[in-house]
This record gives C-alpha cells, sequence and structure tokens, in this order.
C-alpha cells in the first residue's frame, strides 16, 4: 500500500513501528498547522519553526502514550502548545508572575464580545493586529481561548495558573480587547 493513501490510523500504527516513510508522511500532513500554531504563541518564524521540530519528535518519541482518546491532530496540538509555551519560559519571555499579578475577584457577568458592540465588520487580520498590542499574558490566554479552542480549565492547565486567575485574566483580556477595538 502506498503510504500516501494511508488514513492517519494506519500511519500512526507504522510510525509506532517506527516506519520512517510513515512518520514523514504523518509531518507533512500536520506541519503546516502546527507550525502555525507555534507561531502564534512564540511569535517568531525561525523559533516556531524550531518549537514544532522538537514538538514532532517528542510526538513521535511518545507515540505509544498515544491512547487515541482525542485525535492525532489535538494530541500534537496540543504537545505544540506546551512546548511553544516551554520555550517562552525557557527564554525568560514569558513571566508567570504577569498572570498572579492580575488576580482580583470579579462578578460572574458573562461578557460576551456582541455585548453593547457590534463587530461583525472588522476584519480578521484587525482583530489579531489588534490583539498582538495588549500584554502578553492576555494576548496568550486569547489566543489559547478564541484561536486553539482551548477552554477555561485546559488553559488554567496549561499556563500552571489557578482557574480562578485564568478566567479573572480572560476576562480582563476580553475587555481590554474590547475597548481597543472600539477605538479602531
Amino acid at each position: 500500500m502506498n503510504i500516501n493513501q494511508c488514513n492517519i490510523e494506519e500511519l500512526i500504527v507504522l510510525c509506532k513501528q517506527n516506519n520512517q516513510k510513515a512518520q514523514y508522511e504523518v509531518y507533512n500532513r500536520y506541519a503546516s498547522a502546527m507550525y502555525n500554531v507555534a507561531f502564534r504563541i512564540v511569535k517568531d518564524s525561525h523559533y516556531a519553526e524550531d518549537v514544532m521540530q522538537e514538538s514532532f519528535l517528542k510526538a513521535f518519541s511518545k507515540l505509544e502514550n498515544y491512547k487515541q482518546e482525542v485525535s492525532f491532530g489535538a494530541w500534537l496540538k496540543r504537545i505544540v502548545v506546551n512546548q511553544s509555551i516551554d520555550f517562552y519560559k525557557k527564554n525568560n519571555q514569558f513571566k508567570a508572575e504577569d498572570f498572579e499579578m492580575t488576580l482580583h475577584k470579579i462578578e460572574d457577568i458573562d461578557s460576551d464580545f456582541s455585548m453593547n458592540s457590534d463587530f461583525t465588520n472588522l476584519k480578521v487580520k484587525q482583530i489579531l493586529e489588534t490583539i498582538a498590542t495588549l500584554k502578553y499574558n492576555y494576548q496568550m490566554v486569547l489566543t489559547l481561548f478564541y484561536i486553539e479552542g482551548y477552554d477555561q480549565e485546559e488553559i488554567s492547565e496549561i499556563l500552571n495558573i489557578s482557574y480562578a486567575n485564568c478566567r479573572t485574566t480572560l476576562s480582563r483580556a476580553k475587555d481590554s480587547l474590547r475597548k481597543k477595538l472600539e477605538e479602531i
């Protein structure tokens, strides 16, 4: 059977047997998406490529831990997100204290994005550019929440912060983004 015609489950079985052609095919199928995930977090194309490469190496070496509870892409994406955040921590560009400094009690009000404003005419690029102007911890939680699709519990685990702190940071980040978007 031609490797290019295999589905991902078949490729994973071959990868577990250290089949390099299967690994290369998995890499080709997921590299672009995983690069984009890394780039959104590390904000540098060269570092994002390095993080992506390291993530694939880690995934292939830990393939026995993949239990197919989630799709392979989701499992790989989680590795890329964690590797990207670890990269930031190692390079002293990310300070966990920023999250701890933002902790405060908030009301349980759902501050939905559409509240009092009509952002439907804004282009995605404008929103992403505006997110990039926010404090790093706000950028991180908004990226993980809106772009990567993680929920608050997952974000708190990824960033190693409390759930309450995650909620607070996300709420403040949404508010800050909303205010900047209103200025546009």
